[in-house]
Formats: C-alpha cells, sequence, structure tokens
C-alpha cells in the first residue's frame, strides 16, 4: 500500500518525537490511580483523541509493555522467595540408636505394631481329614460263596446288632447245614453202639476194649457236632432245616452307610482278596456316624508339643463358623516315608452329624508353651546369627532390641529374653527401620 507525502511527513514527525522525549506520564487523581493504576479517564482518553493515530498507538503500546514487564519482575521474585524457602523433610532418620519419623511422614504408614502377648497355651493349627472311627466300624462281607436273593438292608437306615443286610443262596452254606445234621446222626450211632457193648461186656460177651473204643468214637461224634452247630450259629443257621439260604446279618448297632451289592449279584468270601476296588470293597459298611477320627499331618517343628490328651477344635470349609469339640489320641511313633509328615490321630464328637467322613477340616490343638511372653514371626528379623526386634518407645520413634526366642509354634515365636508382656514391637516395616538405620550409620 502506497503512502502519500503528507501522511509520510506526519508519520517520521510523530517517530521524531516520539524518540526525541520520553512519553508523557499522565497524572491521575489518586481515587482513580488506586482503583485503576493503568487506565487512563475520560479527560485525558479525550486530550489523547486529538493527537495523531500513530503517537497515540505508540504511547498505548509502550504503557502496556512497562505493565507486563512490572507483572513479569513480580512473578519472578515471588517464585524465587518460594525456591528459596526449604520444604520441610519427612524422611526418617536414625537419632541416638533410635529411628524417628517426623509427624506426617508417609513412611510411618507402613509400619505397624502390636503388643507382646502374655499366655500360657498357643494354637497350633493343624491340617487332616475325617475317617470313620475304626472302633465302632464294620465291614461286612460274605463268609460263603452264593447269589444275591434279597437285600433288606439300604444306605442311610438305622440297623441293630444282629438285623438282616442280605440274603445269599449258598451250596456251600447248604453243605455247612448238612454237615451238622450228619454230626448229630453219628453222635446218635455212637451212644446206640457205647448201649450196646456195654451191656454184652456185662455179661462177659466183649471185651474191655470194644467198649472202650465206642466210648471213644462217642466222644469224637460229640465233638464234630458242637464243631458244626458252633460254626452254623456263627454264620446264623440252624440244624433245624437245610434250606441253603445264608443271612448276612449286622455285627453291631449303627447306621448303614455304605452297600456294594445288588440283587442277582454273585458274591465269594474271597473277593476282598480280588486287588480291584469294585471287586475288593466290602458288600457293607456299619458305624455310628456321631463318633468320628481326625487324620492330622504335622510336621517335624510341632512334634515336640504334640501329645495324647490334648484338647482340640475342628473346623471345616462347609461350616467355618462352627466348631466340634476333640481330644488328640495318638501320635505316631514314625513318619510318613513319602510325606515326611508326622501321622497324628484324634477323636471328635458329631452328634449334630454336620462332619462326613473324608472330609478335610483344620485342627485347633492348645499346645502349652515353655514361657509366656511371644511376639508374631514376622517381627523378628536375623542379623548374622542373632533374633533382633523394633520396639516402639514413642509416637514415631522405634529402638532395635536384641532378643532370645524359641521354637516357632503356629506362626508365634516365644520370647526367652529381651521383652516384657505389654511391651509395643512392630510386626509390619521392621526392615524398613533396619535400612534407615543402617544408611544412616553409613553416612
Amino acid at each position: 500500500m502506497k503512502t502519500t507525502p503528507l501522511i509520510q511527513a506526519e508519520i517520521q514527525t510523530d517517530t521524531a518525537t516520539v524518540e526525541a522525549k520520553p512519553a508523557p506520564h499522565h497524572q491521575v487523581p489518586a481515587s482513580e490511580s488506586s482503583s485503576q493504576p493503568l487506565a487512563w479517564n475520560s479527560r485525558t482518553r479525550k486530550a489523547a483523541m486529538k493527537k495523531p493515530l500513530v503517537r497515540r498507538l505508540v504511547e498505548e503500546s509502550w504503557i502496556v509493555g512497562v505493565a507486563l514487564a512490572a507483572l513479569i519482575t513480580a512473578g519472578c521474585e515471588k517464585k524465587k522467595e518460594g525456591a528459596d524457602a526449604p520444604a520441610p523433610s519427612t524422611s526418617a532418620k536414625a537419632e541416638g540408636g533410635a529411628v524417628i519419623f517426623p509427624a506426617g511422614s508417609p513412611q510411618l504408614a507402613s509400619v505397624s505394631v502390636e503388643a507382646v502377648e502374655d499366655t500360657r497355651t498357643t494354637k497350633l493349627r493343624v491340617h487332616g481329614r475325617l475317617v470313620w472311627d475304626e472302633t465302632v466300624t464294620a465291614r461286612v462281607f460274605t463268609p460263603f460263596a452264593g447269589r444275591v436273593t434279597a437285600i433288606p438292608g439300604e444306605v442311610g437306615k438305622p440297623i441293630e446288632k444282629g438285623g438282616p443286610l442280605a440274603m445269599i443262596a449258598s451250596p456251600d452254606f447248604g453243605q455247612a447245614q448238612a454237615d451238622v445234621r450228619r454230626a448229630a446222626s453219628d453222635v446218635r450211632q455212637a451212644e446206640r453202639t457205647l448201649a450196646r457193648l456195654k451191656e454184652l461186656f456185662e455179661h462177659g460177651a466183649a471185651p474191655r476194649k470194644d467198649v472202650e473204643t465206642a466210648e471213644s468214637d462217642l466222644a469224637r461224634a460229640q465233638s464234630e457236632q458242637e464243631r458244626g452247630l458252633a460254626r452254623l450259629a456263627l454264620y446264623g443257621g440252624s440244624m433245624g432245616t437245610i434250606d441253603q439260604v445264608i443271612a448276612l446279618k449286622s455285627p453291631l448297632t449303627g447306621v448303614i452307610v455304605e452297600k456294594n451289592l445288588n440283587p442277582g449279584q454273585e458274591v465269594r468270601p474271597d473277593q476282598m482278596l480280588a486287588g480291584l476296588p469294585q471287586y475288593g470293597a466290602p458288600l457293607f459298611v456299619i458305624t455310628d456316624p456321631t463318633r468320628l477320627w481326625v487324620l492330622l499331618d504335622a510336621s517335624e517343628a510341632d512334634l515336640c508339643h504334640l501329645k495324647p490328651s490334648l484338647p482340640m477344635v475342628i473346623r471345616s470349609q462347609a461350616s467355618p463358623e462352627a466348631s466340634h469339640p476333640g481330644r488328640l489320641e495318638v501320635v505316631s511313633d514314625s513318619f510318613d516315608p513319602a510325606t515326611r509328615m508326622l501321622r497324628v490321630r484324634g477323636s471328635v464328637e458329631n452328634a449334630d452329624r454336620t462332619l462326613r467322613a473324608e472330609m478335610l477340616v483344620t485342627a485347633e490343638i492348645e499346645v502349652p508353651v515353655a514361657t509366656p511372653r511371644s511376639v508374631t514371626s514376622r517381627a523378628v528379623f536375623l542379623k548374622g546369627d542373632r533374633h533382633y526386634v523394633y520396639v516402639e518407645e514413642g509416637q514415631g520413634r522405634f529402638r532395635r532390641r536384641e532378643v532370645k526366642v524359641g521354637a516357632e509354634v503356629a506362626g508365634k515365636l516365644p520370647i526367652i529374653e529381651g521383652l516384657d508382656a505389654g511391651q509395643r514391637v512392630v510386626t509390619g516395616g521392621a526392615l524398613l527401620l533396619e535400612q534407615v538405620a543402617t544408611d544412616s550409620a553409613g553416612s
């Protein structure tokens, strides 16, 4: 865009004037300058409007630049003042052998403390499973080979001692019945022979040795009859009839908890030696489900604490809020060679029948402790060959202390020496305190 000579002269005149003298400072009243330090009042604005355009633009730009420079200078000075002021330290430090956390330190949130316990017993947690109490459990097999004709006994059904479980047609049992009948006949024949020989002997018609032989035959026949009757009675039969049907009877009072036969099935007494689960299983299992055994697996470290007659409480995942009292009965004299676990057996009452055989459970055994003071194993750390804990001396102040501990029991370490009951020790964050103390000692 081209300018006329008149406009160019005016611009050069205005520019020279600005360069020759500083821009005038407009004086404003105090009241206006306090509220609007950089604004013009109406009278000044009217006077300024009379000036040439270029000169007014230059003056206003100069005023705005001065104001921006003042603002930037003030901001830099405040920033410098803030940078020069040191921030308060929140890091832990070691002083006089103690680790101290300043108030409000975020590291203090990672430190947890607990009081030293004073107890005479502790609870040892051991896992195991429930099985039938073998003192009130019977597994029934057939004594004779035969075929199943009827099954009066059903699973879950209570049964009295001597109650029928199954009926088996067995030729072998029929042979046992026939043997008893033949033994009875032999006894009668021997009695008649002995009576006849005695009569002949009295009349001198028979020698004494024949009488003695007859007496021996009679005794033998009587013995055979007694043996046959005892065998028949053992299996529930009688000599009154030969029906070849044997009744499997319950040897004790309880509940039928297992049945492994069907009508028409062929059974034999040697099936328990077949080596196959489906054949080697008992035909019936009768037990008292209100009494159970608990088989536990304990480690070698627990051996010194386990003794018969110790009380315990059984808990299961099926009902974790319920507890069942029991008692430790047997501590094995050997370890399992495969698992290297100690075999322990106890008994538990199951009157409400909420527990089941083969259920996985946890046993809490109350074992006595040699020293009454104990802390959780998380509070103790090993440095070299010595054990240490950190004791709380005050809010945010901790001091390391050497202790002597015993064997761990259920996650607890008995304190033999170094702590008193009621003192508060660090159970979480002890390694952090040790690191702070080590760094301070190294610096």
